[in-house]
């Protein structure tokens, strides 16, 4: 028999707000985190816009001196680790640390040290590449460091599979408490790509926006949408087994209940077209959940902005839910955040989370033109005040990674 797995603790960097409660105070107000990007000179690019993390100072965080050897996407994982670690009120000198691990994904991992270390051996020789270059470089270093930082002594480590790759983290980080493994897991995701060679190279496979108008650029099941825009910054849950929580008077946001991960076989970057992948996660999340798809009211789109993910996640839901897919309420914060790729899909199941806690499901903005291809109740533009028992946020990668995690709200 499964254990109870609830949320107890959230943490969040993103492109509208540096904690969850600024993240989520801009998702209700409509916010967009979309702007010309300004960690480098775009003159000679064809993207211009992107959605980054403003005002972040990670010396807000930790000194200057771990800051200088930590790449910018382990920064926002730590600053993120603070948040959620002081909101679970988490005493871990009273608690069994080999039963409390750690789960944080990254897609590319540090991209910008990469290419500056890079730069560093062409320029000044061998010699001179930085002795922090490799543990500033590997995805998995959000991860270790968190554990470090927080004495987390059980399970950790780091899960790629591009976008999937946060969904991934606190679905596993899900099973792993349980069935027994751990008691307590901090889980999700972090990334930090807006750099010149990250937007070169989405740009060069067409899968970036390259218009100028940021209320046109992330356009989720728009007609017009033209490709994702580029976003960064991490966001962490904390999962615990019931009783463990109850024990030390946790305040708990929500529960876990289900999760599926499939693969679509089909492509390295396109999804498959009929949604058949994206519809097996979702039902097997559901099944894993013990409900029926009707139970569901409110799903978390991937919903990037391009013509073959939004359509083929519209097919997807129709698939997976039938005829109770005439009712959900489907929208996609991509539309404020843009695509924060290994992180996209924990920032969306805090959304997931916070929408249970205010039963407020949030609108896909900057909507305009509809899309006979994508005729769910995409939420357009307008939050919708109801109440949301049962969340899904869906997650599909580049390889064909698929993955779904259904959250409920918490009954004693």
């Amino acid at each position: 028999m499964k254990r109870r797995v609830v949320v107890t603790g959230l943490g969040a960097i993103t492109p509208i707000g540096n904690t969850v409660d600024e993240f989520w105070n801009g998702i209700k107000d409509g916010k967009c985190g979309i702007d010309e990007i300004t960690s480098f000179d775009t003159t000679d690019y064809k993207v211009k816009l992107a959605a980054e993390v403003k005002n972040f100072n990670p010396e807000d965080y930790m000194d200057k001196k771990e800051a200088r050897r930590l790449d910018r996407f382990i920064q926002f994982a730590m600053a993120a680790s603070k948040e959620l670690m002081e909101d679970s009120k988490l005493d871990v000198s009273k608690i069994d640390s080999t039963r409390f691990g750690v789960i944080v994904a990254s897609g590319i991992g540090g991209l910008s040290t990469i290419a500056r270390g890079e730069d560093d051996l062409l320029e000044k020789g061998s010699n001179r590449v930085s002795p922090f270059f490799i543990p500033m470089a590997i995805s998995n270093m959000a991860a270790g460091n968190i554990s470090i930082s927080v004495g987390a002594k059980g399970e950790s480590y780091c899960i790629t599979s591009a976008c999937a790759s946060s969904t991934n983290s606190i679905g596993e980080a899900f099973r792993t408490i349980a069935h027994g493994y751990q008691d307590i897991m901090i889980a999700g995701g972090s990334e930090a790509a807006i750099c010149p060679i990250g937007i070169s190279g989405f740009s060069s496979m067409k899968a970036l926006h390259s218009g100028n108008d940021k209320n046109r650029a992330s356009i989720p099941f728009d007609k017009e949408r033209s490709g994702f825009v580029m976003g960064e910054g991490s966001a962490l849950v904390m999962l615990e087994e019931l009783e463990h929580a109850r024990k030390r008077g946790a305040k708990i946001y929500a529960e876990v209940i289900g999760y599926g991960t499939t693969s679509d076989s089909y492509h390295i970057t396109a999804p498959s077209p009929d949604g058949e992948g994206g519809a097996r996660a979702m039902t097997n999340a559901i099944l894993d959940s013990g409900i029926e798809p009707k139970d569901i009211t409110y799903i978390n789109a991937h919903g990037t902005s391009t013509h073959l993910n939004d359509s083929g996640e519209t097919l997807a839901v129709k698939k997976a839910f039938g005829e109770a897919s005439k009712n959900i309420l489907m929208s996609s914060t991509k539309s404020n955040i843009g695509h924060l790729l290994g992180a996209a899909g924990a920032i969306e199941a805090i959304a997931c989370i916070k929408a249970i806690e205010d039963d407020l499901v949030p609108a896909t903005i900057n909507y305009k033109v509809p899309d006979e291809e994508c005729d769910l109740d995409i939420v357009p533009n307008e939050n919708r005040k109801i109440e949301v028992k049962y969340a899904m946020s869906n997650s599909l990668g580049f390889g064909g990674h698929n993955s779904s995690i259904v959250f409920k709200k918490f009954e004693k």
